[in-house]
């Protein structure tokens, strides 16, 4: 207890600039995403990304100072992922019923994000740190980053990928699953957890609430799996 007290104190200590920008612009972007009724375009983690990539830019803020403040948000960052486990433990019947299933799925959904993006860099001609650093692209970023690493990749670049996949999903899935007439929220937020973790997992949970809870499984289940299996699989090749 004492150690999350000092650690709060610590943060509270630093410049709020970063928190009080990153606050307002999400507020803001996530009012005009309940107006446009929930557009998938309309993405507020996007804008907000957007925007402050441009107040930065313009007002001449270096990253290091608005992290200062903006740590507040990624020292919460845990907590909210964790929190996506309470929709599972509600269904936990039904999911140890689809256990096999579920494992099944994620084997192939996680294996085929990580073959085609891996695949199609090949087919380009990038060099071998990118294409190790793409492979974990649909594993939350923290995790990529770590995974990058081992395998020889770049971790921040592996982190970029990782933001920019989750962003392209959340935008994308819904136009994609209608023209393929998936309607089933489970399996709309399964693929949608299995592609685009955690930004797929919370876009799914602004949706429908089973949607939600199996995009959280598929997030979980894909960086265990990730985390045990690229490793090895990259020794072979």
């Amino acid at each position: 207890m004492n150690s999350f007290v000092e650690l709060w104190v610590y943060l509270s200590a630093t410049p709020l600039f970063g928190l009080t920008a990153t606050l307002v612009t999400y507020v803001l972007a996530q009012t005009v995403y309940e107006h446009l009724g929930h557009a998938p375009w309309a993405n507020p983690v996007l804008w907000t990304v957007l925007t402050l990539a441009v107040l930065l830019t313009l007002s001449g803020t270096a990253y290091p100072t608005y992290f200062a403040g903006a740590q507040f948000i990624h020292f919460l960052l845990g907590p909210a992922v964790v929190a996506l486990a309470w929709p599972l433990w509600q269904r936990r019947a039904e999911l140890r019923a689809r256990a096999g299933a579920v494992l099944a799925a994620a084997l192939a959904g996680g294996a085929a994000a990580a073959g085609a993006a891996v695949g199609l860099g090949w087919a380009l001609g990038l060099p071998a740190p990118v294409l190790r650093s793409l492979a974990p692209k649909s594993i939350t970023a923290p995790v990529a980053m770590g995974i990058a690493e081992q395998l020889g990749g770049i971790p921040a670049l592996a982190a970029a990928f990782a933001v920019v996949t989750g962003l392209v999903g959340a935008i994308s899935a819904k136009y994609l699953f209608d023209a393929l007439r998936i309607s089933q929220p489970e399996v709309r937020g399964f693929a949608l957890g299995t592609a685009s973790h955690g930004i797929g997992a919370a876009r799914a949970m602004q949706v429908h609430p089973d949607a939600g809870a199996y995009a959280g499984l598929a997030l979980g289940v894909q960086v265990v799996l990730a985390a045990l299996l690229m490793p090895f699989i990259a020794r072979l090749f």
